[in-house]
């Protein structure tokens, strides 16, 4: 029996002098105890070397791959004869073996064993080769493992942090040196201020001018227009700025070629994010824009990381500390984060901004596993179908305006009085008739209400007696009592 053992170096072909060893499983181990008895039991029939550590890498992928490298075809053709069973560890790799090169490939829990044993005494059982593996087993790890993350300089999210960090940076210090400057430079020309709004044309056409004296004599045809241009040079004439030195407008200028230098260092910045973010995430950039995408890349931390995330997260991603304390305070919780500034949510109507939020975070995650986890091959094409998806259905929401809670309306029936009614029933009175009981202060709270209203009617029929009645009445009252006394 051969055997194929793979090596960083090459591939080895053994030959077993016993194969009655491979029955016994559970004492190969004995066979292979020390290098010696190692080397009693297999002999080394070939051994095929890489030439460099890129046709090493090449045949360790093709068969990661379920493919037969060249090198390896060439040695199982020229030392395998089809009579002859070949031992090999891997069941994909004998399965590849016995489609292409129709050889009977053994795989088993001896086969297993037997490898144990051939990777221990390694060293030992290829003898002179010994050098040639020990220098190529560094170098084969290195290459491997760079080619197994898929290492492309052209996939780095890295770089999309640091630029979109950095571009966050020169947008505050830009804001802060034009701001500087217009105050600074304001002392001695006011009025130009709020003729020329932009930041770059302002430094600029400071610089041109230097004293508001040589304004009317200044050419500045090649950074403003004709009308700003006469505005200056009116304003200029009557101007109630203040005189300043030589050395006031030498400092002033240097400003001025700060920020026209933080202005352009911050459009290569831009063009540059977006040529990184095209090639590393097409479809998220397509959805959200580079400038929102790169930010959403930042916070997660990377492309993997927010690829991990669900949407209901992404939605809400920049937004954690409203989150926490609307969960705190048991109020709503916020609708949206990073992704508010994205194109498609800026221009729903207030009413859908939070359910096209929700739509876009959804189609988001999935644009971003895309990017992180699919090949290149897939483009931006899923990006493109989900943009004009959710276009047509924020047109479709717009047009169709409020929804009806209700389907179908419900009539309510027209109210009717009822033509039958009930008269008090005596029977139900706890008083008897007969023998009077003597009412206390206390007893109007215990009497129910019937009572009480019989009472009262039986004082008002009382006010209309005769007053011979009354004193009839009154006889027989003292007799009661007398009664009750006795």
């Amino acid at each position: 029996m051969l055997i194929l053992y793979e090596t960083p170096a090459g591939y080895a072909v053994f030959k077993m002098t016993d194969e009655k060893k491979l029955k016994d499983v559970d004492n190969i181990y004995e066979h292979f105890s020390t290098a010696s008895k190692a080397q009693s039991a297999l002999e080394l029939v070939s051994f095929k070397k890489f030439k460099t550590t890129a046709e090493a890498v090449e045949g360790a992928t093709a068969i990661a791959d379920g493919k037969l490298n060249k090198t390896l075809k060439k040695l199982l053709k020229s030392k395998v004869d089809a009579s002859e069973k070949l031992a090999v560890g891997d069941a994909k790799l004998g399965a590849l073996i016995k489609d292409q090169l129709e050889l009977s490939c053994v795989n088993n829990a001896g086969v297993n064993e037997l490898m144990r044993g051939i990777r221990l005494h390694i060293d030992s059982l290829l003898g002179e080769h010994k050098a040639e593996l020990s220098a190529m087993n560094l170098a084969l790890a290195h290459s491997l493992g760079r080619y197994k993350v898929k290492f492309n300089p052209e996939k780095i999210d890295t770089m999309i942090v640091q630029a979109v960090s950095l571009l966050d940076d020169l947008d505050k210090e830009l804001n802060n040196y034009a701001m500087r400057l217009r105050e600074w430079y304001g002392w001695h020309f006011p009025e130009i201020g709020k003729i020329v709004p932009d930041h770059q044309a302002f430094a600029k056409t400071v610089k041109l001018i230097g004293m508001r004296q040589k304004a009317i004599s200044t050419d500045l045809s090649g950074v403003l227009p004709e009308e700003l241009e006469t505005r200056v040079k009116e304003e200029a004439e009557m101007s109630m700025g203040t005189d300043i030195s030589p050395i006031d407008l030498i400092h002033i200028e240097e400003l001025c070629d700060q920020v026209i230098e933080l202005t352009q260092y911050r459009a290569q910045l831009s063009d540059y994010l977006k040529n990184r973010m095209s090639a590393l995430a097409p479809n998220l950039t397509v959805l959200l824009g580079e400038l929102v995408g790169a930010r959403l890349i930042s916070h997660a931390g990377s492309l993997v990381n927010l690829a991990k995330y669900p949407a209901s997260t992404v939605q809400i991603l920049g937004a954690e500390k409203a989150l926490f304390r609307a969960l705190k305070s048991k109020k709503d919780t916020p609708k949206y984060g990073l992704i508010y500034h994205a194109a498609l949510v800026g221009q729903a109507p207030p009413k859908l901004k939070g359910k096209m939020a929700r739509k876009l975070a959804a189609k988001v995650s999935l644009s971003t596993r895309i990017d992180a986890l699919a090949d290149d091959s897939q483009g931006a094409t899923v990006g493109l179908e989900s943009r004009a998806l959710l276009e047509d259905q924020l047109r479709n929401e717009e047009e169709r305006g409020p929804k009806r809670i209700s389907g179908v309306g419900h009539k309510q029936d027209k109210y009717q009085f009822k033509s039958e009614t009930f008269e008090y029933d005596d029977s139900a009175d706890g008083v008897k008739k007969g023998k009077k009981h003597r009412l206390d202060d206390n007893d109007d709270e215990e009497l129910p209400k019937k009572a009480k209203k019989i009472k009262l009617e039986e004082d008002a029929e009382e006010d209309t007696e005769t007053p011979k009645k009354k004193e009839k009445k009154k006889k027989v009252k003292k007799e009661a009592q007398e009664d009750d006394e006795e």
